[in-house]
C-alpha cells in the first residue's frame, strides 16, 4: 500500500511514541512535512524526527491541557509553514480510576485531566487547525478515538466518556466545516500494541485481552496508521462524520 503526500504539511499530536510515531513515519516516507507535538519527552520526540525521511520536519513541546499553550503553538506553527494539510489529533491519557476503590480527589483528579486532554485538547486543536485550513478551502481533520467510547471503560470511565465526547464533536465540527471542503473522519481502535498498553498486555490479562478478538491479537500500530493515512488521501471526503472501528472483532457493533 503506498500513499503520496508530496508537500502537505501534516501535524500529529502525540508524535513521539505508539500511534504516533508510526503514523509520522509513515507520512515522511510518503513525501509530507511531518509536525509532531509531545507533552514531556522530549528525547523520544527527538528520535522520531531523526527517523523520519528527508523533509520539512519540525517538534513542539505542547500541553494540550493548555489553551494558552495550544494557540501559542499555532502562532509559532504559522511562522514556519503557509498552510495545514491534515491534522491528526491522537495524544491522550489513560488513568485508572476504579470507582469503588479510588478516593474522591483521585476521581476528581482523573476526570479533570482526562476531559482536558482527551477532549477539550483535540476541541482547541480543531478550532485552530480549522482556521488554518478554512483560508484554502481545503484541509482533513483525523480524530483518534476507541472502542471504549462504545464498550465502556470500567476502570477508566472518564477515558470512556472522553473518546464518547471526542466523537460527537467530531460529528458536530463535520457539518460545519464541510461547506469549506474540510472533512473529519474518527477512527476508533481496540487495544493497540504501543508502550501504553505494553504492561497489560504483557501482564496476567493480556492473553485474555487478545483472545477478545477472533485473530487471537491486538492491532499494530502501523495498521492503525494506514488507516490515518487512508482517511488522509484525496478522495474520501465524503465519508466525513464516519466512525471507523479497527478493533479485530472484539467488539461488534450496528
Amino acid at each position: 500500500m503506498t500513499f503520496d503526500f508530496k508537500d502537505k504539511n501534516v501535524l500529529i499530536t502525540g508524535g513521539s511514541k505508539g500511534i504516533g510515531n508510526v503514523t509520522a513515519k509513515l507520512f515522511a516516507a510518503s513525501g509530507a512535512n511531518v509536525i509532531i507535538t509531545y507533552k514531556s519527552d522530549q528525547a523520544a520526540a527527538q528520535q522520531t524526527l531523526a527517523d523520519l525521511e528527508p523533509g520539512n520536519h519540525s517538534c513542539y513541546q505542547l500541553d494540550l491541557t493548555d489553551p494558552a499553550a495550544i494557540q501559542n503553538f499555532f502562532d509559532l506553527f504559522s511562522k514556519r509553514y503557509e498552510k495545514l494539510d491534515v491534522l491528526v489529533n491522537n495524544a491522550a491519557v489513560h488513568l485508572d480510576h476504579k470507582l469503588l476503590e479510588t478516593s474522591y480527589e483521585n476521581w476528581q483528579q482523573s476526570w479533570d485531566q482526562t476531559l482536558k486532554a482527551n477532549l477539550m485538547g483535540p476541541a482547541n486543536m480543531c478550532y485552530f487547525a480549522s482556521k488554518l485550513m478554512m483560508k484554502r478551502k481545503s484541509g482533513k481533520i483525523i480524530n483518534i478515538s476507541s472502542r471504549g467510547a462504545f464498550r465502556g471503560e470500567p476502570t477508566n470511565p472518564a477515558y470512556g466518556a472522553s473518546k464518547a465526547g471526542l466523537n460527537a464533536m467530531s460529528q458536530s465540527l463535520a457539518l460545519v466545516l464541510a461547506p469549506h471542503n474540510i472533512s473529519i473522519h474518527i477512527i476508533a481502535p481496540g487495544f493497540v500494541e504501543t508502550e501504553m498498553s505494553a504492561e497489560k498486555l504483557s501482564g496476567p490479562a493480556g492473553e485474555l485481552i487478545k483472545k477478545q478478538s477472533p485473530f487471537e491479537r491486538v492491532a499494530k500500530p502501523e495498521e492503525v496508521a494506514r488507516l490515518v493515512a487512508i482517511y488522509a488521501s484525496e478522495g474520501l471526503e465524503f465519508t466525513t462524520a464516519g466512525i471507523i472501528d479497527i478493533n479485530g472483532a472484539s467488539y461488534l457493533r450496528s
